[in-house]
């Protein structure tokens, strides 16, 4: 396999997790290869039956994983979670991301 079509592989292949806060407080987890046009569809009404009723939706937690399926298995544990564990979660993450920006 030549090297762009190896990078173009392993473009394809990404997979996110995300959590958004829904405009009751409530957490909605799931998992898409386009976490950029995932979010919009949620918010123009036509994602997930759970998050239509409580538009508009914001990201709060993104992983980055290698594949579909280390993303489904994620987005199993963390729906496992507690409110209280993904809250710790999304903590964690923010915290990182304020770290990177310095």
């Amino acid at each position: 396999m030549a090297s762009n079509e190896k990078k173009d592989k392993q473009m394809i292949d990404k997979a996110y997790v995300y959590i958004v806060k829904c405009s009751d407080n409530s957490l909605y987890t799931g998992w898409t290869n386009n976490i950029n046009a995932r979010i919009k569809v949620h918010n123009s009404g036509a994602g997930a039956k759970y998050t239509r009723g409580r538009l508009p939706v914001t990201l709060v937690y993104c992983e980055e994983l290698k594949n579909r399926s280390a993303a489904l298995s994620r987005e199993a544990m963390i729906k496992k979670m507690s409110r209280k564990q993904k809250i710790a979660l999304i903590d964690t993450y923010e915290s990182l991301n304020w770290q990177k920006e310095f």
